[in-house]
């Protein structure tokens, strides 16, 4: 388990940068410029022929209103004698409204004309919407594709940040960055590109519409407009650092269900039950709060502006009839107006209401930035060196490492390997024994001096390089989800055969418990080695280590988890395979290096001792020491 390793005040943590990282979103749309270019084509012309739809509609009602007006007036008397009539009589107010309408005295509703108004209505719509869908397929077609090479680069950044940056982090905290945090993206751009675009576009249309049919009326609908601004801002200042705090519970409520149910075992072993479960409703807690508290204030967007678009309503319908019973406008022109500003005010609305999915997909979006612009490991040198042979001679000159600045690990460390010796590192712990492999693995980058690899500076190889002529088998083993064979030919470098597979196995005595598996080498194993032993999960991984075939073979407490007599089976096959290899071995039980070629003693990153398991003892130092330590009471019993 990982639990308290991350470092406080980690860059999550740091104030949103919305602006920024919205614009640093968009501009990963550059190479899907084409598809984007299209989705934007169609939807002016759907939205063109969506603003032309009430505007045919107003044209139909005025036809229907002149028939209902003519038909009862007597035929062939001129329009204007009649209105001319009707103010003699008095009635002013009827004329002057009738003075918009385009009635003939004495004919009624032409249905030919309505119906073709309404049928050239019908098919504006349609299209409309068709082209909406295309847009929705283009967008689709954007998103998915800008999604994926982000998954890309993200799964690409993890492959080139160093080890520390792992060893700081909560695998849980990375996980959620690379797993939920983007699938938050796709959903936000999914849910809001299209019908963002398709609403500024629609607002433009709109108003455009209502200024050509009454500029009064249009400015009276947009007195509303600053305050719908002055909601969604003061909405947005609000609401955005609650969403940052939501995907942040997120990604902590993460890490600690992955540790949890990583070490379940030993949180049962040591009755953690209940400590995990108050863990959990802590950050199960603190991200239902950060979580209601970003969809409360995302969500009461809409409410309110809702509330403005009817008081936009009210005062649009107010003076539209004012100016009907004027007759400066007709009743199909006051009653396209009231759609206009229906459409008006619902693009408004959509955008306030998609307020709360763009803060939330931008703030998931400055997460995955933060790992992409995480430091990285030194790139390999172009081209890179490599040695002439591959001989396994490692050289150490002077090599210093300090994790951090202030406390220094290694100190001018100095050491010669032959090829095909084999190298003990013992000490206790927190003496350097990993962190020599680490260095050696280039895993971790030296603060001072150098390692060579037969003849040549390994910070001038690359690591596919040089990790190709070591192999190595931790203390932890790790298995993968697939066959047993899958796993062990997941060490080599190129395509095997079965009978190797199996060579390398027998080599490592993995063969005999495999071949009691009801599938024998096709047992299908899950990520956590179900339904093997930890020691034969070990047997599994040394028996990758052998296949890769490397000069340099490294085991770091490989017999760990081993029996007693399984142990002595892999120390004579390492005796058989270590021939031409170089091998080191790190161990705490010190029965399992005996028969090294040299034994280094370490302590406080500096080689206190080196030499062979006999001569170190009749020494009486360190390795004497710790050599007692383990074995004094056996010996005794023997004795």
């Amino acid at each position: 388990m990982a639990m308290g390793r991350m470092a406080a005040g980690g860059p999550h943590q740091r104030s949103m940068n919305f602006v920024g990282s919205g614009k640093r979103l968009l501009a990963r749309f550059g190479p899907e410029r084409a598809t984007v270019c299209g989705m934007l084509l169609t939807v002016l012309l759907s939205v063109a022929l969506s603003v032309a739809g009430p505007m045919i509609l107003g044209r139909a009602t005025d036809l229907v209103f002149a028939g209902v007006v003519g038909r009862d007036m007597p035929e062939g008397v001129d329009r204007e004698r009649i209105l001319d009539r009707m103010r003699e009589e008095g009635r002013d107010d009827t004329a002057e409204m009738l003075s918009g309408a385009d009635f003939t005295p004495g004919r009624g509703i032409d249905f030919t004309a309505v119906g073709k108004m309404l049928l050239l209505a019908l098919a504006v719509f349609a299209v409309a919407g068709l082209l909406m869908a295309v847009a929705t397929r283009l967008v689709n077609r954007a998103v998915n594709r800008t999604v994926y090479r982000l998954r890309e680069d993200v799964q690409a950044k993890l492959s080139r940040l160093p080890l520390s940056y792992f060893d700081r982090r909560q695998r849980g905290e990375v996980l959620s960055r690379s797993g939920n945090d983007i699938d938050n993206i796709g959903q936000t751009l999914q849910q809001t590109m299209g019908q963002l675009a398709n609403s500024l576009l629609t607002v433009v249309g709109v108003l455009a519409m209502m200024f050509w049919i009454s500029p009064l009326l249009a400015l009276v609908a947009l007195v509303t407009v600053p305050l719908s601004f002055a909601v969604a801002k003061g909405v947005g200042r609000r609401s955005q650092p609650q969403f940052v705090r939501q995907w942040k519970s997120t990604g902590e409520l993460n890490a600690h269900i992955e540790e949890m149910y990583t070490g379940h075992s030993l949180v049962k072993v040591f009755g953690r039950q209940e400590e995990s479960a108050r863990a959990f409703a802590e950050h199960n807690d603190a991200l239902y709060e950060a979580s209601f508290r970003a969809q409360f204030a995302g969500g009461i967007m809409q409410p309110l502006m809702f509330c403005v678009s009817n008081l936009n309503y009210v005062l649009v319908a107010v003076v539209g009839g004012l100016r009907v019973a004027s007759g400066t406008l007709s009743i199909g022109d006051v009653q396209a107006f009231v759609q206009y500003s229906r459409q008006f005010s619902m693009p408004l609305s959509q955008i306030a209401s998609m307020a709360n999915l763009v803060q939330s997909g931008v703030a998931s979006a400055e997460r995955v930035f933060e790992l992409l612009d995480a430091e990285e490991q030194e790139p390999d040198p172009v081209p890179g060196a490599r040695p002439q042979e591959r001989l396994g001679r490692v050289v150490l000159e002077k090599v210093c490492f300090r994790y951090s600045e202030d406390r220094p690990l290694i100190e001018d460390l100095s050491l010669t390997v032959e090829p095909g010796r084999t190298v003990a590192v013992v000490g206790p712990t927190g003496a350097g024994k990993t962190t020599l492999v680490n260095l050696l693995m280039r895993f971790y980058e030296v603060t001072g001096g150098r390692i060579v690899l037969d003849g040549v500076d390994v910070a001038r190889m690359s690591r596919d390089d040089l990790r190709s002529n070591i192999g190595m088998v931790l203390q932890d083993a790790w298995l993968f989800g697939g066959t047993i064979a899958e796993n062990i030919a997941y060490g080599a470098h190129r395509e095997v055969t079965r009978e190797e597979i199996e060579e390398a196995a027998r080599a490592a005595h993995a063969d005999r418990f495999v071949r009691t598996l009801p599938n024998g080498y096709d047992t299908v194993l899950d990520d956590e080695g179900s339904g093997i032993s930890a020691g034969e999960k070990q047997l599994v991984t040394i028996a990758r280590a052998f296949l890769s075939d490397p000069a340099v073979l490294v085991l770091d407490e490989a017999t760990s988890s081993v029996d007693t007599r399984t142990e002595l089976l892999v120390q004579r096959a390492m005796a058989r395979l270590a021939h031409g290899r170089t091998s080191f071995v790190i161990a705490h039980r010190l029965s399992t290096v005996r028969d090294a070629d040299t034994i280094l003693v370490m302590e406080d990153g500096s080689i206190v001792e080196q030499g062979r398991h006999e001569e170190l003892l009749a020494a009486g130092g360190a390795y004497a020491r710790l050599y007692r330590a383990q074995f004094a009471r056996a010996v005794a019993e023997v004795d």
